[in-house]
């Protein structure tokens, strides 16, 4: 469980409890499925700006570099070696950004088991992803800190009762 006061800093709290720790620089692997990619902008510009290398599946790739951000092609699995889970699996790689179609169920299967088995950060729709940027966002600009739950009811009961 994360709990914090905003949302980024208690998302990137859930992610450390669940040792799925959320990166603060490296490359970040980008497959989305065509009706992802108008929601694509905004996460892109997202990593650009917090430092990371986005590397992605050629349709991605293409989609990401006609807006005007840097980005690598990398093989799907069926494409051939060197593809995106030799790169998972020689630690180039530090949090994925699927979002597969019906058709890819087999690369998208062997990406979340390997980014699963080395314990990288993985998410499988547009929202978590945005929330993931917020949080290494979070991570980079805030000093976390502990609290007993108790003092989060005080301070949002003080909250709610001076509206």
């Amino acid at each position: 469980m994360g709990i914090d006061m905003s949302f980024p800093t208690a998302f990137a709290k859930a992610e450390l409890a669940a040792s799925s720790d959320l990166p603060t620089s490296g490359r970040v692997f980008v497959s989305v499925r065509d009706e992802d990619k108008n929601a694509l902008a905004p996460l892109a510009r997202g990593l650009i700006d917090l430092g990371f290398v986005i590397v992605a599946t050629s349709g991605t790739c293409r989609y990401i570099q006609e807006l005007g951000y840097r980005c690598t092609a990398i093989n799907k699995v069926h494409e051939g070696s060197p593809h995106i889970v030799d790169a998972i699996n020689e630690g180039t790689i530090a949090l994925v950004i699927n979002t597969p179609e019906a058709q890819a169920a087999a690369d998208s299967l062997s990406i979340r088991r390997t980014a699963l088995e080395r314990r990288l950060p993985y998410f499988t729709t547009m929202a978590g992803a945005q929330a993931a940027i917020e949080g290494i966002r979070a991570l980079k600009s805030e000093r976390f800190e502990v609290r007993a739950l108790q003092d989060y009811n005080r301070e949002c009961s003080g909250i709610a009762s001076s509206k």
